[in-house]
């Protein structure tokens, strides 16, 4: 109020944008010069026909199943180990495999297979 000795106006001065309430500027305003994001450059494209695979590595493979189980995409999401399938399941070769398991999933890497196989267990392609 006027006891304050900022009455009236509040210290905000007379008129203008910054006196109003709400008022201000943006914290990405630049002063009306063209903004970073427009004097920039486009750089690249995103791929439409991209396909996002869940991954999964060997040695989560380990952990969670035991020898002679068969591992499937709908199982992997069961338990948590992948949130959506999207495209699918990829397998890759990230650490030990010692049980047998029958592995069933979308891609393989080569190593993958090899360490499965070695382990006495399948690699199975699902279409």
């Amino acid at each position: 109020g006027p006891g304050s000795g900022h009455g009236k106006t509040s210290c905000r001065g007379q008129k203008g944008q910054r006196s109003r309430s709400g008022g201000g500027v943006a914290p990405w305003f630049e002063g009306g010069q063209t903004p970073i994001h427009r004097r920039l450059p486009k750089r690249g494209f995103k791929c439409p026909t991209r396909k996002e695979y869940a991954i999964v590595n060997l040695e989560t493979l380990e952990i969670k199943f035991q020898a002679g189980d068969v591992v499937t995409p709908e199982g992997l999401r069961e338990i948590g180990l992948v949130k959506r399938l999207g495209h699918g399941v990829k397998v890759l070769a990230r650490g030990e495999l010692t049980k047998p398991l029958t592995v069933k999933a979308h891609l393989f890497s080569r190593q993958a297979i090899e360490k499965i196989e070695a382990a006495g267990g399948k690699a199975e392609v699902l279409r």
